[in-house]
Formats: C-alpha cells, structure tokens, sequence
C-alpha cells in the first residue's frame, strides 16, 4: 500500500545554515535507502508557505489568495511517497524522517493513499 508522508515544519526566519544542511543530508540519506529498497515513489521539498496561493470557492466562484489555507502553527514542508507494507513498516520509514526543514522543529503526517 502507498503511503503519503506530509513533513511539517516550524517556519522560523532565517534558519540556521548548519542546521539546514544537516537536515537535507538526513532526507537524501532517506531518499537514498528507500530507493534502494524500492519503496520510494515520490519525495520533494516545498518552498516557504509564503510563495503559496490557495484557491478558495463560494458560491460557486473561485477565489485566489495568496498564502497557506490555514493559518498554523507548523507548516507543510515537503513529503514523500512510499510503498510499504502495512502502517507499521510506514510508521518505522516516519520516524527517520527529518522536520527541520524551515528551522524549527515539526512533525510527520502518514495516510495511506486512497485507491480509486
């Protein structure tokens, strides 16, 4: 079953360089061995929630705005998909996973991916 790994993040202005290339050495070690295990499907990073636009619709009618849906305290950073087992083997690739990617601490959200 594909899972998909939402990767929160606190954005904190502007982080600190060393920190940050730890935490991108962490997701390419990850990429890295879920590729070689062939449970890799997707995984990219996310640029800051300021560059994004929410489309919103009422009555009817779409709405664009700039910025993130909801106002939150972490923000969605990045995510992966990947094939796994059952929600044990997903929870076991989650905890490997990094959250630092805007400067603060986060965390992980694992769904299972909806077959249609």
């Amino acid at each position: 079953m594909r899972y998909m790994f939402l990767v929160y993040s606190k954005e904190q202005g502007e982080p600190d360089p060393e920190a940050l290339k730890k935490v991108a050495e962490g997701h390419r070690a990850l990429m890295e061995e879920t590729s070689q295990r062939g449970v890799l499907r997707a995984g990219e990073p996310l640029e800051p929630v300021s560059s994004a636009t929410t489309i919103r619709y009422a009555n009817g009618e779409a709405m664009i705005t700039d910025g993130p849906f909801a106002e939150t305290k972490e923000q969605l950073a990045g995510y992966y998909i990947l094939d796994c087992k059952d929600l044990d083997e997903a929870l076991e690739w989650a905890r490997k996973m990094p959250t630092g990617c805007f400067g603060g601490e986060g965390s992980i959200e694992v769904r299972p991916v909806r077959r249609i």
